[in-house]
């Protein structure tokens, strides 16, 4: 049986003091693993598709494209807590589903420090569906920042794009118009809400489709505007007067 006093050992201590097995995870972090493992998480990944076991940080890194040093960052703030197998360091089921809200907070550019919140609220969530409105407030205040961010972009295009008329380089570096991309109708649609903040399983509501229909869609739309994910798609939408923000 582990001691009190062995619990709180670092990271440095060697395999001989600590048992292995998967019944014998010693958290690594001081944060409160009851409370974290409480919390209501928002339905923006498929859960299911989660590993079940354990992930050494190897896999973790792997799976999520990360670093080490970003885990650990990750840890540093609260936001996930590692535990051990013997020497093995590992995260179990709870942190890896955080983990995925994390990475897909971090994809939209959504800082530390509002994701930080948006856990604290989360933990007051009694309900999923309480816990998806937080969410998608969370989701709305960063659509409203990058519109922000955009209409800047759109300003110092149309600056840049006088400036070069003016001067007379237009002519002299002509080169056909870009095209948006054709879209069907249910492309047209899923990018539509896509641009609005919705979730891949709310679009799938909303539109009345298998959320694996809605996914193979948006795969279209990234590959159709040539971007690397649905975020980027979205914005790259909107610089192309496809959707209106």
């Amino acid at each position: 049986m582990v001691g009190t006093g062995e619990r709180g050992r670092t990271e440095k201590m060697i395999g001989g003091d600590m048992p292995n097995g998967p019944h014998n995870l010693q958290p690594i972090s001081k944060s409160s693993s009851r409370k974290r493992h409480e919390t209501i998480l928002p339905d923006v990944i498929m859960f299911s598709e989660l590993p079940q076991e354990p992930l050494a940080i190897a896999d973790m890194a792997e799976r999520f494209g990360v670093t080490h040093r970003t885990l650990h960052f990750y840890e540093e703030k609260g936001l996930i807590e590692a535990s051990r197998i013997g020497l093995m360091r590992v995260y179990q089921q709870g942190d890896i589903a955080r983990m995925a809200v994390i990475n897909v907070c971090r994809e939209i550019g959504m800082p530390i420090s509002v994701i930080q919140d948006l856990f604290e609220l989360l933990v007051t969530a009694n309900s999923k569906a309480e816990a998806n409105l937080m969410f998608e407030e969370a989701l709305s205040t960063r659509r409203r920042e990058l519109a922000a961010g955009l209409s800047t972009v759109h300003r110092q295009l149309q600056q840049v794009n006088a400036l070069l008329d003016n001067e007379g380089l237009t002519n002299a570096r002509q080169t056909p118009k870009k095209i948006g991309p054709e879209l069907s109708e249910p492309e047209r649609s899923c990018l539509q809400l896509m641009a609005e903040g919705y979730t891949t399983i709310r679009i799938a509501r909303t539109l009345e489709m298998k959320v694996s229909e809605v996914e193979m869609i948006e795969q279209q739309i990234v590959g159709k505007v040539g971007a690397q994910n649905r975020f980027q798609a979205v914005a790259k939408a909107v610089l192309l007067g496809i959707v209106v923000s």
